[in-house]
């Protein structure tokens, strides 16, 4: 029998690579911009043509390359930022796997301009899906020229899965913030279709937040800063009446890298306990400086998942260095540094608990001094090594839900019967009999059911009724947040609202869709502009979005008194829905408890 084991050719090899470092467009700029910044550019042009599917530009006056390092720059394993194993523990650069370019190269056809400031002239050069087609001298400015066009044109399983141009643009513009909130010292501009997206020039790190996300986002943070041992903290937190459920802007940087860290991210909601409502979050963004050895950011080719060697330590600091920020703005006690008892920190939780990571409990000691680092028990909790799937910050479509839970009903085996007696609990329940026991209804995810399953039926049928505003509203939108909000205009026009572009990101409101009355029109079109951000713009997926924010925004609220028709009226219609276990997004409406189960209350 033949042998059957062989090697791969190095273009293949490029590809499977590729598919973990290129994923989408925004992949790439985030690559070569971090390859802008080590090498040291101050000024870094973003140019994309159809949300970067055509073209992605990017131009830097960094210190170029040689002839032979332009070259060598695309071949796999190729780097500049380290040499031994070793120096993964000191890395200093936001690059150094030494796989971008290569992988880019294999999926995408690269056009690079490049000229060190000793030389008098560059290189250019051209690759095609991994095969070099032309090298030769170029007259070009000192720095960087890359320009990578027709993203998966040698991949068409992978191109055809590539969202609308407005969706990737929108996750184009997502990077690149996180890449520029960084580096507030360096000057960037974004460009789509020759259109100016952002234009940030070198600004302090408060200018940068308010030059990408407005000025009104300025007044709503409040500055935290802490300097110890073991972890240098700074940023701003929001405060805590600008709390709300969708909608705000939540990063951690480490060293000058973006990072998802959902355990720290408990830490700062832990110190928000008792002043906001439950449910909802404010806005931050916190800066960690630490020693490079403490971290391991070869984790992921992205580079976001990030293990720290004392999260226990830096947990402690980060919750104390938030609730001493809010301390000196609201007068809320602040920590006594003085006692050295150690408080009580969460444990980080498994599948769905992940959801409701448990705060330090209240009865606990809250002045144990955090800046002094102490050793751990051997006792204490061990973060789980899949941290990283703790973290639940929009990375769950709401799309993945719609269609996996309410189509997904495990339905009851008899008809309930509304016509008997019933009443409402708390203002949250109903409270009626079924043959196996009593059942409790979730009145409000009833009713989102209900409204889920109209919207679908009727929103999107045929043209809504607007009804003008007497006093027309300016709402302003992040440059994100227009993106996407220009290209879902036709489905809000369609449904009722009537919107103006004032420019600038502003937009006057002059019409909502007739029956939301009581519902905040402002606060309705941004969740539903954040839904479609987090769906994409894809027609189906798009109008589920839209009919799950809708229901939600008009369901009844917690806490409103029923009379016996409404609840009534509820119930008949809740369960005449072809699915009714389960709202959309995948929360029980209603369940029941069995004869057995009360009456062992009683023995």
């Amino acid at each position: 029998m033949d042998d059957i084991i062989h090697l791969l050719p190095d273009s293949v090899a490029n590809q499977i690579a590729a598919g973990e470092v290129v994923q989408r467009p925004a992949s790439i700029i985030k690559e070569l911009v971090e390859n802008s910044l080590d090498a040291g550019a101050h000024n870094i042009q973003v140019l994309v043509t159809d949300g970067g599917r055509t073209c992605v530009q990017v131009i830097d006056d960094g210190k170029g390359m040689s002839e032979t390092d332009a070259r060598m720059a695309f071949e796999r394993h190729a780097t500049s930022k380290i040499l031994k194993a070793t120096d993964l523990f000191a890395l200093t650069t936001m690059g150094f796997r030494g796989e971008a370019l290569a992988s880019i190269a294999a999926v995408a056809q690269v056009e690079l301009k490049t000229r060190r400031p000793e030389d008098e002239i560059g290189t250019h050069v051209l690759i095609s899906g991994s095969k070099v087609e032309l090298q030769e001298p170029v007259a070009c400015p000192v720095g960087s020229n890359f320009a990578v066009r027709n993203l998966f044109f040698n991949v068409p399983a992978r191109r055809k899965f590539l969202k609308s141009n407005q969706t990737e643009l929108s996750n184009v513009v997502a990077d690149f913030e996180r890449i520029v909130l960084t580096h507030p010292e360096t000057a960037f501009t974004l460009y789509n279709n020759g259109a100016e997206i952002h234009r940030l020039p070198e600004a302090s790190r408060r200018q940068r937040i308010n030059d990408v996300f407005g000025k009104k986002l300025d007044a709503e943070l409040i500055a935290t800063e802490v300097e110890t041992s073991l972890v240098n903290i700074s940023g701003y937190v929001g405060k805590p009446e600008t709390a709300k459920k969708r909608g705000h802007h939540q990063f951690f940087f480490v060293n000058g890298r973006y990072m998802r860290h959902p355990y720290f991210h408990s830490a700062v909601m832990h110190s928000y306990e008792n002043l906001i409502p439950a449910g909802e979050h404010v806005s931050y963004f916190i800066y960690l400086t630490v020693d490079p050895a403490a971290i391991d950011v070869n984790v992921h080719p992205t580079k976001t998942e990030i293990k720290f060697d004392n999260e226990q330590a830096i947990w402690q600091v980060l919750a104390a260095a938030v609730k001493e920020a809010l301390g000196k703005y609201s007068g809320v006690p602040s920590i006594d540094f003085d006692n050295q008892d150690r408080p009580y920190i969460p444990t980080p939780l498994y599948g769905d608990d992940r959801r409701n990571v448990a705060p330090p409990p209240s009865q606990g000691k809250t002045d144990y001094n955090p800046f002094g680092v102490q050793p751990h028990p051997t006792s204490s909790p061990r973060v789980p090594d899949d941290w990283q799937s703790l973290y639940v910050q929009l990375d769950a479509p709401v799309e993945t839900n719609i269609q996996t839970s309410i189509w997904k009903d495990d339905e009851m085996t008899e008809v309930v019967d509304v016509n008997v007696p019933h009443f409402q609990y708390k203002g949250r329940f109903i409270v009626l009999p079924v043959p196996d026991g009593i059942m409790l209804v979730d009145q409000r995810r009833a009713h989102i059911c209900v409204l889920y399953e109209q919207y679908m039926e009727n929103l999107f049928q045929q043209q809504g009724v607007s009804q003008g505003m007497l006093f027309p509203e300016v709402v302003q939108f992040t440059k994100q947040e227009s993106l996407m909000l220009d290209d879902i205009m036709p489905d809000l026009e369609y449904i009722g609202f009537e919107l103006t572009n004032l420019g600038g990101g502003s937009y006057s409101l002059t019409g909502i869709p007739s029956g939301i009355d009581g519902v905040n029109p402002v606060g309705l079109l941004h969740d539903l502009v954040y839904s479609a951000i987090e769906t994409g713009s894809v027609k189906d997926r798009l109008h589920k979005a839209i009919a799950l924010t809708m229901a939600r925004a008009v369901a009844f609220v917690y806490g409103q008194v029923l009379s016996d028709d409404e609840i009534h009226i509820l119930l008949q219609q809740l369960f005449l829905l072809p699915a009714h276990k389960y709202t959309p997004d995948g929360k029980l409406v209603y369940t029941v408890i069995p004869h057995a189960e009360t009456e062992k209350l009683f023995k």
